[in-house]
């Protein structure tokens, strides 16, 4: 599989086309802004968004959701326990930058272990609250789409509401830090990482025993 990085709103948010070699599908992670820029990007790439993956309902990783979704009407996938947040501008925290934003609701809630398969994409859900009551990653072939659960040195704040601090680095342990150290890791912002990077020099890593 391919990944195409698109940062986008004044938060620098990664979102995603994620596409495989002679196919003219993709998928969509956590648009967070600016749709027309994403969707120009897949046109110039020959390919058709199918669905929208989010990690998390906060409003930097939404906030395009709503105009793909009338443009394009692929079905959202998000993880059991944020589907509320595409909804409330108070619970995806839009509320408190000045402004409102809502989406459509979910198509799909996933729960962890479950496998989604989008055309001939996979990915597998894992379940990694913390940073959110119902954040998720999302695991294929050699890499793993992470949000705001890991970065490159550092790990997803905890103050908004739904975080939890313990919970995110017990999440970390369980889901990330048991892959192989190959492992490539696309996080909501910043530069992408690996597994065994991650787990030789993240502050919050290091000298933990994970699950």
């Amino acid at each position: 599989m391919h990944i195409e990085t698109i940062i986008v709103s004044p938060f620098e948010t990664n979102c995603y086309l994620v596409y495989e070699d002679g196919r003219n599908s993709c998928v969509i992670v956590d648009p967070g802004d600016e749709d027309d820029l994403i969707q120009d990007r897949a046109g110039e790439l020959g390919i058709v968004p199918k669905a929208i993956l989010l990690t998390h309902g906060h409003a930097d990783h939404i906030a395009a959701v709503k105009p793909i979704k009338e443009k394009l009407n692929i079905p959202i996938y998000i993880g059991r326990g944020d589907e509320g947040m595409l909804e409330s501008p108070t619970e995806n925290v839009s509320v408190y930058f000045g402004y409102k934003i809502t989406c459509p609701p979910a198509d799909f809630i996933v729960r962890d272990g479950e496998v989604i398969t989008i055309d001939s994409m996979r990915f597998t859900v894992f379940a990694t609250p913390g940073h959110s009551r119902g954040g998720v990653c999302y695991f294929a072939d050699k890499f793993l789409l992470c949000g705001d659960t890991l970065f490159y040195g550092s790990i997803g704040r905890t103050d908004l509401p739904g975080g939890n601090y313990q919970l995110l680095l017990d999440s970390i342990d369980r889901s990330i830090l048991t892959l192989p150290d190959d492992i490539i890791c696309y996080p909501g912002h910043g530069p992408a990482t690996t597994v065994g990077e991650e787990r030789r020099n993240n502050p919050f890593i290091t000298g933990r025993r994970f699950v």
